[in-house]
């Protein structure tokens, strides 16, 4: 048992069951036991592998799409460039190189920033991109970000923020929780009904029986905050994660513990805790703000419209057999369609204060 387990089971025996957020919060962000204080969860020898650890390919192509959308936003300088939750550092660093030999007036404007809420995770952030030689600033919340022209990467952020689950039953919705069973076991069950229904639940109409809902009041306020940022700032923001182009019904809360899915209940604290993002719901709120979108597209689509071929190609050009297949497989793993891939199950969105020229915005 760990010590979130303890913990958890001590509160619920003390105070009942408790809301599958705040268990979500505690497990992955206690400071001193949560997964993401304690565990290198990135690459072959973690719990999962992202897509800037699949080949520099892809924080190349990002920092190429920052570049153009600074120069379309007017050059700002100063502003600030920002990744939140930017991992081993590894997409941040490709995001410099390429910006660096694109456009150094660029990255000469840069206030670069890391919004980090791990104190180790940031240390090894640092680390790893100090060879620049940039002043960079690590702040815990977007909020303490510097009051200036924003650019900001969020890669498979949003699905870390804890989510709210309902279930429909007997003509209602019923708040999910996590409570205590019969053999002491953590064991989610149905709270209490639930007197205000989300917005956007209430424009689905009625659902079947057993139905799920997720929705983020945490992930809402961040989206909010970002967008008002940009909104009265100027900037642009782009967002790649794991989710679903339309609100619907749905469960996907899962855990995965060394590239293996787990119960999210067992060993907390040791697995990784996530859920498909709303982009629909995320696009929304942008426009509620004011800030500028034309909805989301696949990353697939998206990396082939900068150019993900024509990179791989002046790459393969200087390699043998051997590196050529293994670029060939990275290509397919970022941009493919089949089960293990992220092409199409992964969805980029962009906030912007004014429309660009750019995927992921229709042009």
């Amino acid at each position: 048992m760990t010590p979130l387990d303890r913990r958890i089971r001590a509160e619920i025996a003390a105070s009942g069951p408790i809301r599958l957020d705040r268990f979500w919060n505690i497990a992955l962000f206690d400071r001193e036991h949560g997964y993401y204080a304690t565990r290198d969860p990135f690459g072959a020898g973690g719990d999962f592998v992202t897509a800037p650890e699949v080949s520099q390919m892809f924080g190349e192509l990002i920092g190429a799409w920052l570049v153009a959308a600074w120069r379309e936003l007017g050059r700002p300088s100063p502003f600030v460039l920002c990744e939140v939750g930017p991992g081993r550092g590894t997409l941040l660093y490709d995001m410099l190189r390429s910006i660096r030999q694109i456009d150094p007036d660029m990255l000469r404007a840069a206030r670069v920033r890391i919004v980090e809420t791990s104190d180790r995770l940031a240390a090894l952030q640092i680390e790893r991109v100090s060879r620049f030689d940039l002043p960079i600033a690590r702040y815990r919340r977007i909020e303490e970000l510097d009051r200036l022209p924003l650019l900001l990467v969020g890669n498979e952020l949003l699905d870390a923020i804890a989510m709210r689950q309902l279930r429909f039953s007997n003509g209602a919705w019923r708040e999910r929780e996590i409570g205590s069973g019969a053999d002491g076991t953590l064991v989610v069950c149905d709270g209490a009904l639930l007197r205000a229904v989300p917005a956007p639940l209430a424009a689905l109409g009625r659902p079947e029986e057993g139905a799920m809902f997720e929705f983020s009041p945490e992930r809402d306020a961040f989206i909010g905050t970002l967008a008002g940022h940009i909104a009265s700032q100027n900037g642009a923001a782009l967002l790649i994660d794991y989710g679903h182009l339309a609100t619907g019904f749905g469960d996907t809360l899962q855990a995965l513990r060394r590239h293996r899915f787990t119960s999210a209940l067992e060993a907390v604290g040791e697995a990784d805790i996530t859920s498909h993002v709303d982009f629909e719901r995320v696009l929304a709120l942008g426009s509620a703000l004011g800030v500028a979108h034309t909805g989301a597209m696949t990353q697939g689509a998206f990396l082939l419209a900068l150019g993900l071929l024509e990179r791989a190609g002046a790459l393969g050009s200087a390699m043998d057999e051997a590196g050529r297949q293994e670029l060939a497989a990275a290509v397919h793993r970022l941009a493919g369609n089949g089960p293990d891939d992220m092409g199409d199950l992964f969805k980029v969105a962009a906030l912007s204060s004014a429309r660009l020229s750019l995927p992921p915005f229709r042009i």
